[in-house]
């Protein structure tokens, strides 16, 4: 039976934990003490092995891919992890960004009206502040529900999904490419030859779409170019969503483990728990849960319901 649900939900968990002590330090700060192992306390005052809000909306939107994919479903769980702490490490959201919790109550006022319909219509009213990687950071567990779609289909069903929180085409073009660059990654191939035909298919996608030229732009170090040639200086970890995406792809690529994937994206400094937890989550497609350091993984808050998740996860996908 493979495990691509549990690799890739305790590859997100862990990578989030792992950063969650370091969240906000620079990067000059994180050269000199690097981090090596999973710690607690430091930014947040959290215990080892405190997972996030990435990892808490990933968990919802796995939990509601069990249950029958439901957009209304999913807005609801990330309605009640704000407001009752659902789905939380230890019962209380100690981290949210401004965007996913102004959009959050936003969800909560369109449901109020009973027009579910509205909630497919978000991406229209998008806005260029749209843009934080709030939607990438919890997407992953999407690639369950994109089999046997054409890549039209799958955009819209993705843009649907990020606009619960993140409304604007370049946070949604974002979640497109990590998600096919993760499709790739468990069709079984190797990771450049994934990454490569990754960049030839999203292309030949923004041609059948006429992608705007003005959204191209922000994409041009890692899709028109190629991000391995990319100096590991100009790597950048803040909350844009394309910076996001860029360390991700730049981390996977450039390292051969998933603990140095983990920690070289956390010693990069700044958002350092979603970074890691965007890359810990394709690390964990491709080395697989085995791959991840045994007591990283005892460490976690939760672990049981995470496993617990994973299973059923991998048992729809097995079905």
């Amino acid at each position: 039976m493979k495990t691509i649900g549990l690799n890739l939900l305790l590859g997100v968990a862990v990578g989030d934990a792992l950063g969650v002590p370091y969240e906000f330090s620079a990067r000059d700060k994180m050269k000199r003490n690097p981090a090596k192992d999973m710690i607690g306390y430091q930014t947040h005052q959290q215990p080892p092995g405190t997972w996030s809000d990435d990892s808490a909306l990933t968990f919802c939107l796995a939990e509601t891919l069990v249950e029958g994919y439901n957009l209304k479903s999913l807005a609801l769980k990330f309605i009640k992890w704000k407001n009752e702490s659902y789905w939380t490490a230890r019962n209380n959201v100690f981290d949210i960004g401004m965007t996913t919790s102004i959009a959050i109550s936003r969800l909560e006022k369109i449901l109020g009206t009973g027009n579910d319909q509205a909630l497919f219509e978000q991406k229209y009213n998008a806005e260029e502040k749209d843009n934080g990687n709030g939607s990438l950071m919890r997407i992953l567990p999407l690639i369950f529900v994109l089999k046997g779609k054409n890549d039209h289909e799958k955009f819209e069903l993705i843009w649907d999904n990020s606009a619960l929180t993140h409304r604007h085409i370049r946070a949604a073009m974002s979640c497109f490419i990590y998600l096919k660059f993760a499709e790739k990654i468990v069709e079984g191939l190797e990771k450049q030859e994934a990454y490569q035909e990754t960049r030839q298919e999203v292309q030949s996608f923004w041609e059948f779409i006429n992608f705007q030229e003005a959204e191209r732009v922000h994409f041009n170090r890692i899709i028109q170019n190629d991000i391995n040639i990319v100096a590991e200086e100009t790597i950048m970890t803040g909350g844009y969503v394309i910076e996001s995406l860029e360390s991700s792809f730049w981390c996977i690529l450039k390292t051969d483990s998933f603990e140095k994937a983990v920690l070289k994206a956390i010693n990069f400094g700044h958002d350092t728990d979603t970074t890691a937890a965007i890359t810990g989550g394709l690390a964990g497609l491709l080395y697989g849960s085995k791959a991840i350091p045994n007591y990283w993984i005892a460490s976690l808050a939760r672990m049981e319901d995470i496993y617990d998740l994973g299973e059923k996860l991998d048992n729809l996908f097995n079905s």
